[in-house]
Formats: C-alpha cells, structure tokens, sequence
C-alpha cells in the first residue's frame, strides 16, 4: 500500500495565518511527494460543534474550498472534498464508539480547553475525536499532518483502530501517525494559540486598512522604544519569523537587542511582509471567487473520488462486525 496521507480543515471561520502556517502550507508542499495518495477535505461535519447557521455553514466552505485552491492546492494531486459528501465517515465514527471506552474521551485536552474559553459542552465536541478518528480511518491513511494541539487526537485514533482491530480479531483498520509542520502552534494577536474561537486570528483574506488595523492591535509589552527588547518572547517577531530568510529573522532580532526600535516599526514590517506573500493568492482568489462553477466541480470530482476508498474501507467493515 503506497503512503497515504490526509488531513482536514474546519469550515468554522475564515481561514488564517495559523491555519496556513499550522497546516495547509504543509498540505500544498506534500503534493511534491512522489508516490504519496493525498486526500484533504473541508470538515463541515466538525464545524456544527460551533456553528449552527446553515448560511453561515454554506459560506465557511465555499470560502475554505477558494482558499485552499489559491494557495495552490491541485485537484489533480489531490483529492479534494468536503468531509459531508463522504457519509461513512459518520457509520464509521459509530462504530468506533461501540469499541471506545468513555475514558479516552474523557482525557482529550481540546475539548477541556474549549469548554473553559467559553465553547458549550456539547454532546458533539465531546465527541469529535471519534469522527476524527473515522476521517482518517477511513481512508485508512499512514500519516496525518497536524498542529501540535492535535497530537493527542492522532494518538486517541490510534488506540480507538486497535481497539477495534482487537475487537473484532482483524488488522483492517490501519495505525495512523501524526505529520507536525515546522511551525506546529502559530501565535495570535494576544499571544495565545492563533484561533477562529479565540477571536485573536489574523485572516488571509484580509488587506488593507482592515490587516493593518489587526497587525497593529498585536499584543506587546511596555518596553520604551529606546531599550532593548527580546525577540524571544515577543508576538510580533515570532509572527515575522513566518515570512522572514534567515538573514531578515537575525537582522530583526539584532535590532530588537540594540534599542531604538519601537513595536510600531516591527509592526509595519510584518505588515508588509503579510501583503507580499498572499498577493499572489489574493489575485487567483479573485479569479476563483468569480468562477463558482470551476469549485463546484472541483469539489464533486473530489467527492467521487474519495467515496469510491471510504466505500471500499466500510464493505469490509461491514463484514467483519456482521452487518449486511
């Protein structure tokens, strides 16, 4: 079996720097890996833990479906879907859960984290590192890229597929193992993980007056614009490090240790280095949003091609645990 390698993004939001940076600038470089089966997909299945308006839902995906293709995701390389247009995830993630105990659920840090930032303790964000669990099982994929925040779900999969395997006296399910990007936790603008919930996230899409206007509210501390700062422990450098060589990271950091330099500066270098990065993206993304049609069938395409392994993966399923 060749490698296979999936991951997924939740259409909760617009898309942002820790989405990118976390994850799909990892998904966009893997197509360049030779021999490897690629599947990514839009989770809206995972979103309805947080959004319960089918407007909103319907624009969270188109805007996550234009993203990802004007980053430079290529359809032909990839296998391109929403997670909703692939029902036996659902069957699977049920499955799992006669085999899983409570326990397991009970110890995943994500769903403590959300609950005390204020997320409702819902029946279905307890729940999702089960249908996790079935994204990826189901396509029985080798490995998972992620952010460090989802390690744990990655391990929490592991152990629900050998549960089941031993279960039901099989191998069929097979180990996933976690993929990190070289940047596995992206700051926001108050320091804390760069998160859609968290209201601190810095969007692709945005340019302009209304970028400058985020990048600006960045969090720093008091220090006087003529003593010298630690670039170690400041937001707006690690921010820059993300687009900045080498040579731009150490030229930064030297004058952050010299004094003199106020965060407003470093504030408009990041700026800058935001606009001419996504420029690129910005202009295909207009190209895209004005030819729905071009997504449409991107979106379809990807559909086809993915149910035809999830529907392989669950005839199998099916038999082993007795159902028709």
């Amino acid at each position: 079996m060749p490698v296979r390698i999936l991951s997924g993004v939740q259409a909760s939001g617009k898309l942002h720097l820790g989405n990118y940076f976390g994850a799909i600038k990892q998904h966009i470089e893997l197509q360049e890996r030779e021999g490897a089966e690629l599947f990514y997909f839009i989770a809206d299945f995972h979103a309805l833990t947080t959004i319960h308006d089918a407007k909103t839902l319907r624009a969270n995906v188109r805007d996550a479906a234009i993203d990802y293709l004007a980053l430079g995701l290529d359809p032909k390389r990839s296998t391109f879907f929403r997670q909703s247009d692939v029902p036996e995830v659902t069957e699977l993630a049920w499955m799992l859960s006669s085999t899983t105990g409570k326990g397991l659920l009970d110890r995943a840090h994500s769903y403590k984290d959300k609950v005390a930032k204020g997320l409702d303790a819902s029946l279905g964000l307890f729940y999702y590192p089960a249908l996790m669990a079935a994204d990826i099982l189901v396509f029985r994929a080798n490995l998972v890229p992620v952010g460090q925040d989802q390690v744990q779900h990655i391990e929490m999969t592991q152990d629900m597929a050998q549960s089941w395997n031993h279960a039901y006296k099989t191998d069929w399910l097979v180990r996933p193992e976690p993929r990190l990007s070289s940047t596995p936790r992206v700051v926001g603008t108050d320091g804390e993980k760069m998160s859609k919930s968290y209201n601190n996230a810095i969007e692709l899409q945005m340019e302009g007056k209304p970028l400058k206007k985020v990048v600006m509210s960045i969090k720093t501390d008091s220090t006087p614009v003529e003593d010298p700062k630690n670039p170690d422990t400041c937001n707006v450098f690690a921010l820059y490090s993300l687009f900045a060589t080498t040579g731009e990271r150490e030229a930064m950091a030297a004058r952050y240790r010299a004094g003199g330099m106020g965060y407003g500066e470093s504030k408009l270098a990041l700026l800058e280095k935001i606009e001419t990065y996504f420029a690129a993206y910005r202009a295909r993304r207009a190209e895209l949003v004005a030819s729905p049609a071009e997504v449409d069938e991107v979106l379809r395409d990807g559909a086809e091609r993915a149910r035809k392994v999830a529907q392989a993966t669950m005839a199998e399923a099916r038999r082993l645990v007795g159902l028709r």
